[in-house]
């Protein structure tokens, strides 16, 4: 689903109750805030109850439908319609009553399920507890290390071996580092007292899209969870302008993709974060999650207004080919609504393109759970000074402001103002001649 994503609304049902399914047919839609996709099939059967209705908003791990997936000989198609011609009315509707709650019977023994305290387990450790005759309440006792503290297929085995040297509380099963959700407002959390808004005759009242109340929601959890501040800096970017103006067109013919200035970015943006690999970090209550891969997000504005993070994934290893490839592929099926849940997910450092409305400047919100989001401003040529060997003259030059928030809590002014100072640093040293 994403990280940090614990639910999904359903948007719409593509298959009714009695409707014949594939294997990966798509059974429904969902939508979440930060990508809408399809729910394929992992079985072959008849669709015998549907457990939601369209905009209901489920958890991660529910289930959603129950599908039959055994039965006579008759083909499942023809089924109901087999029972419809050979029995009568009453004994028609006794056997579906049947197969579906044969079919329920099945889907709950093998589910994940939730115990009395809302914890879920998923079915293999519902198995394992049940040859081993682990009760409920033990299940419940036993520290678990998965998201959101789910009990993993390691925990369960530990408690089994250690059962009788001590009691499942103590059983210390290695840690796994997971990203956090982000921290939502509790209920001694201050909350500000909203003046009721004054709407005339004349005002327009527009409500609000599901997505636009998904991302406000967010941004404000992540200024409620994030120590915001920022650091500004000016690069000057003439060599990459006058390198660009020089190479794109015979890099749009060689390579069919058209050469901006995102992914020349991205690349010195990734250079930065393998210098400074502590904001390439994310934050778990007291502790701090180095992150192995360098994924970064961009930010993509939709054409409906909102806003989606398509991520590129280890852009530290690719060439700028690859991450040109990357950009514009995520770029445009994120504006068509193309893009698959992978496509948003495991996202360890943002960059949202300013510039590219006007804006000189900002100060962006961090994306939860990272720690920091660049902004980019836009490219204006401006008189600057210029120094040389034999002296200081004034020219004119391209240059662009970029502006860096990042979490207080766990990275200093020093380690802000160096990140930001060694991205602008590889732009300014632009190699000039460098082939591609």
């Amino acid at each position: 689903m994403g990280e940090s994503v614990a639910e999904a609304t359903i948007t719409s049902w593509l298959k009714e109750v009695g409707d014949t399914i594939e294997l990966d047919e798509a059974v429904l839609e969902i939508a979440t805030d930060k990508v809408d996709s399809e729910v394929p099939s992992e079985v072959e059967g008849v669709l015998v109850e549907r457990r939601f209705e369209v905009d209901d908003v489920v958890q991660v791990g529910q289930v959603l439908a129950v599908i039959e997936t055994e039965g006579d000989d008759i083909p499942a198609s023809d089924t109901t319609e087999a029972l419809v011609d050979d029995a009568p009315e009453e004994e028609v509707v006794n056997e579906l009553t049947q197969r579906v709650e044969k079919a329920q019977t099945e889907v709950s023994a093998t589910a994940p399920t939730l115990s009395s305290n809302e914890r879920f387990y998923s079915p293999l450790v519902k198995n394992i507890a049940k040859q081993e005759g682990i009760s409920q309440q033990e299940l419940d006792a036993i520290s678990g290390t998965g998201k959101e503290g789910r009990v993993t297929k390691n925990d369960i085995l530990a408690y089994i071996e250690n059962k009788e040297k001590a009691p499942a509380k103590e059983a210390a099963p290695k840690k796994e580092v997971v990203a956090p959700v982000a921290a939502k407002t509790t209920p001694n959390t201050p909350k500000v007292e909203q003046k009721p808004v004054v709407i005339s005759g004349e005002d327009e009242i527009i409500e609000m899209t599901r997505m636009g109340k998904l991302i406000s929601q967010h941004m404000m959890d992540s200024l409620q969870t994030s120590a915001h501040v920022q650091s500004f800096i000016e690069a000057d970017v003439t060599k990459i302008w006058n390198w660009r103006k020089k190479v794109k067109d015979t890099f749009e013919k060689r390579e069919g993709e058209k050469l901006t200035f995102t992914p020349i970015f991205m690349e010195a943006i990734a250079k930065a974060l393998r210098d400074y690999p502590m904001l390439n970090i994310s934050v778990d209550g007291d502790k701090i999650i180095k992150k192995k891969h360098i994924n970064l997000g961009m930010a993509t504005a939709l054409p409906d207004g909102n806003l989606i993070v398509p991520v590129i994934k280890n852009a530290d290893q690719l060439n700028l080919v690859g991450i040109t490839k990357q950009v514009n592929n995520l770029a445009n099926r994120a504006r068509t609504n193309q893009l698959k849940p992978d496509d948003i997910k495991d996202g360890t450092y943002t960059v949202t393109n300013v510039g590219s409305f006007g804006s000189i400047m900002g100060t962006p919100i961090i994306n939860q759970p990272q720690v920091g989001i660049l902004a980019l401003g836009a490219i204006r040529k401006v008189p600057a000074v210029i120094e040389t060997a034999e002296g200081d003259f004034i020219g004119i030059r391209y240059r662009m402001f970029l502006s860096h928030s990042y979490d207080h809590r766990v990275v200093n002014g020093a380690l802000g103002g160096l990140f930001v100072k060694a991205v602008k640093d590889y732009l300014e040293a632009w190699d000039s001649n460098r082939e591609i």
